[in-house]
């Protein structure tokens, strides 16, 4: 293999890191009811949320899936994450490649 075709994997592979971590992750938690402006009434993310105050006798327990995807939701996904998505898909673009 020629040693600019060694590269195609890993760039495809962060090509699609950073589309997970800049379109498709936001786009599911708001899909899911978490919003910006909180959690949406009627969505999956309410349900889940009054199923996690239920089972914790009437809060939501910090860094409980709920509360990850509320932070997640209002204030985004944090450079780090993006960092590691992006990452992880040169990883597995090298490896399929």
């Amino acid at each position: 293999m020629a040693p600019a075709m060694a590269l195609v994997g890993p760039a495809i592979g962060t090509a699609v890191g950073i589309g997970l971590s800049v379109v498709v992750v936001p786009a599911t938690l708001y899909t899911l009811g978490f919003t910006a402006g909180g959690i949406a009434a009627g969505s999956v993310a309410a349900k889940l949320m009054s199923a996690a105050a239920i089972a914790n006798g009437g809060g939501v327990a910090a860094g409980s899936l709920v509360a990850i995807g509320q932070s997640l939701g209002a204030a985004g996904l944090p450079m780090s994450a993006k960092a590691v998505l992006s990452a992880l898909g040169a990883v597995i673009g090298a490896i399929a490649y």
